[in-house]
């Protein structure tokens, strides 16, 4: 199949996932304070530093259609995977640049997947297209099988900073410095909407991690048929760790870990490590 994929700058990769998936990258835009980016070749040490200086929460912007537009032409057949449509209007906005571009080209296939979910998740909704295609299905059956990966996907963040959410307001200063002083660690999980949740506070930082990999297994099934992707905000020791644990007590298909960008650095904040399977 002569096939692209498109994806915006949520999903995170590693140099092997990068080799493995046909891919165009669009960027989502960056506000922290003064300064403005483009979600694409940051440093993103520097990006977390100009975080922790900077007193309110960073913001990001979804691309525009244009920004999706312009690898529409080329190839015949474009799958475009999105953040959830219920964190960012980004899926929108490719929805409207597909619309856009087959009113004024010529015929051909373009879909677009809401992911729900965001980070390593999008990256692995972006390797089962490539499994899908290499399988020699037509594009109706590919669409159909990604939908029902996506709705069987689990996501789950661990959180080891609230100063994002204090400054962004979603904490109160003084309920954040609480719990920052009580080493409160929130656990939070997409829903089946594509939503972000609360699903548990832990406190202490050893403990949380351990609860951490125990609502892996208590949240999956057939894990032996999945792949976990793993995402770290420059912590990387703490992500292999992870992988390490993990593995001891359950058996996935296949472990992946990547780097977040700074577009979901900007939400988990230095530390934070987020799962999808």
């Amino acid at each position: 199949m002569d096939y692209k994929i498109v994806m915006d700058s949520g999903c995170d990769l590693n140099q092997d996932v990068e080799k493995q998936i046909p891919l165009r990258l669009v960027p989502l835009s960056l506000v922290l304070g003064e300064h403005h980016f483009l979600d694409e070749n940051l440093n993103l040490k520097n990006f977390l530093e100009e975080m922790k200086n900077t007193e309110v929460a960073p913001q990001t912007a979804s691309p525009s259609p244009s920004l999706f537009l312009k690898w529409f032409d080329e190839a015949e057949n474009i799958f475009v995977v999105t953040l959830s449509s219920k964190i960012s209007s980004t899926y929108s906005n490719a929805v409207l640049a597909k619309t856009m571009f087959l009113e004024q080209q010529a015929p051909r296939f373009i879909h677009v997947f809401d992911s729900l979910t965001a980070s390593v998740g999008e990256t692995l909704v972006g390797l089962k297209i490539v499994e899908l295609t290499r399988s020699n299905l037509k594009n109706y059956e590919v669409v159909e099988r990604v939908n029902q990966y996506i709705q069987d996907m689990k996501t789950f963040f661990l959180l080891d900073s609230l100063e994002h959410l204090i400054k962004s307001g979603r904490l109160s200063r003084f309920a954040g410095t609480l719990a920052t002083w009580l080493s409160i660690k929130p656990i939070l999980g997409a829903s089946d909407e594509g939503t972000i949740d609360l699903v548990e506070k832990v406190r202490g930082s050893k403990k949380a991690f351990q609860r951490f990999i125990d609502i892996i297994g208590e949240k999956g099934e057939k894990l032996e048929d999945k792949v976990l992707g793993i995402a770290h905000c420059n912590c990387l020791d703490k992500a292999i760790l992870l992988k390490e644990e993990v593995l001891k007590r359950y058996h996935f298909k296949d472990v992946i870990i990547v780097e977040m960008g700074a577009t979901i650095s900007a939400y988990a904040d230095e530390g934070g490590l987020l799962v999808a399977y």
